[in-house]
């Protein structure tokens, strides 16, 4: 544990001398596009499983039932993807960059793309159920694959007064996915009737993901294929490390980094995917308006990303994530109220929790890991990342609703106090390791 905590020194967070020139907004772009694209697919199968597969893939159960088996099939991805990032994380040993993320976000497309062709259940029955799902597994496989290091590059190469601003960029793709997922939706539900939509409308999101998947792939391609990133990925000794060397050597770093994010994980489907279903079951508010809500409501997410960079730069990133922390177990105390009150109540947990989610999150990814040594970095921010958001938001849509509505909303509550009493005790104990160390 010391001589994890060693590598947090004013050299590991400097880029090497004689470093490849590079551009951190050349950088930025890449990032933005390329988690923009991923989430974006997430959000489309999240909403769905809402809105659609109720109907098309569990018409033998009542509503809760069917958005309950599609948010179980929903958490398999988040399952599949620390394996995802293993094996391909062996496929770039082994045969580069360019292969890993080209093969990733090929399977990544064409599970999304799949999807979109699925027959229904009154078509092929339960087979259809069985290949949405291995379409979610894969999806989630391909999404740990992804990982192409621009974040660990753009915050090493960004000038050290503004890392934390250059952190929150990456950030910035899931509010972004949410919103094209959600103005696509509620343009699809506004210009065709129920019938139409659940018949086959429905399947045009997955075709768009696949197209913005291939724009992704391009747009990353061009960043990290050239010799400028190539030098510069190696410079700064971004390696794909093996996992279970990750765990042998950088073991208590990656769960720490994983716990110390969970508030604002756990936050993330709760604010975005759960109130959506909680208003379908309970039919307080129209599809319509909710989506419509959503989209002022990723508005604000994306404002909110874009403020944690000035805020944590003022205040530092840790205390910012510890913040926030204490803030959503105070938004946790007032879910049951708002999501169990008036249209207008709903709206405001809604917002709120979107300014939440985009202050905490802004700021989460990479709290911990300049814990890492260097040439660890690389992976440990993929294996960090994915064990977030398997603890943290994987569960969090199936848990919250179906417990809400067997033993209240009250669930919500303890779910999220829960995730910032694991930030802020993560946070604490890396604090006391550091001040161990330095005696």
């Amino acid at each position: 544990m010391a001589s994890t905590t060693n590598s947090v020194s004013a050299n590991n967070l400097q880029t090497p001398a004689g470093h490849s020139p590079v551009a951190p907004g050349e950088i930025a772009i890449g990032v933005v596009v390329g988690r923009a694209s991923e989430h974006f697919d997430f959000f489309v199968f999240g909403m769905a499983c809402v809105l659609v597969f109720p109907g098309v893939f569990f018409p033998f159960a009542d509503l809760l039932e069917g958005i309950l088996y599609g948010f179980a099939i929903f958490s398999m991805a988040f399952v599949a993807r620390p394996f995802g990032t293993a094996m391909f994380m062996a496929i770039q040993r082994r045969w580069g960059r360019s292969v890993k993320l080209t093969t990733a976000l090929f399977l990544l497309g064409t599970a999304t793309a799949g999807i979109a062709f699925l027959p229904s259940y009154e078509t092929i029955g339960g087979v259809s159920i069985f290949l949405l799902a291995m379409f979610r597994v894969l999806q989630g496989f391909a999404l740990g694959g992804s990982w192409d290091g621009l974040p660990s590059l753009l915050l090493l190469n960004a000038p050290p007064s503004k890392r934390s601003w250059y952190a929150m960029i990456g950030q910035l793709g899931a509010p972004t996915g949410f919103l094209i997922a959600n103005l696509l939706f509620l343009y699809l539900i506004s210009s065709v009737t129920i019938e139409d939509f659940q018949s086959w409308a429905w399947r045009y999101p997955f075709f768009v993901a696949f197209a913005i998947n291939v724009v992704a792939l391009f747009a990353r391609l061009r960043l990290v294929l050239t010799e400028e990133y190539t030098l510069a990925l190696e410079e700064s000794e971004l390696e794909p490390i093996s996992t279970r060397e990750m765990l042998d050597k950088q073991g208590p770093n990656v769960f720490l980094g994983a716990f110390a994010s969970l508030a604002s994980y756990a936050l993330f489907h709760i604010v975005t995917i759960f109130p959506l279903s909680w208003i379908a079951f309970s039919e307080s508010q129209t599809i319509y308006r909710v989506l419509t809500i959503q989209i002022f409501g990723a508005c604000v997410g994306i404002v909110a990303t874009i403020a944690s960079g000035y805020i944590a730069n003022r205040i530092g990133r840790r205390t910012t994530v510890g913040l926030m922390a204490v803030l959503i177990g105070v938004f946790a105390l007032f879910a049951p109220l708002l999501m169990n009150g008036a249209a207008w109540m709903q709206n405001t947990f809604i917002l709120v929790g979107f300014a939440l989610l985009g202050v905490s999150y802004g700021q989460a990814s990479g709290t911990l890991t300049a814990n890492f040594e260097r040439r660890f970095r690389y992976s440990g921010a993929a294996l960090t990342s994915d064990l977030a958001w398997l603890f943290g938001a994987a569960f969090a849509p199936l848990v919250a609703l179906g417990v809400s509505v067997h033993f209240g909303l009250s669930a919500v509550s303890l779910y999220l106090l829960s995730a910032a009493v694991c930030t802020l005790v993560a946070l604490r104990i890396n604090r006391q390791l550091e001040a161990a160390d330095s005696d």
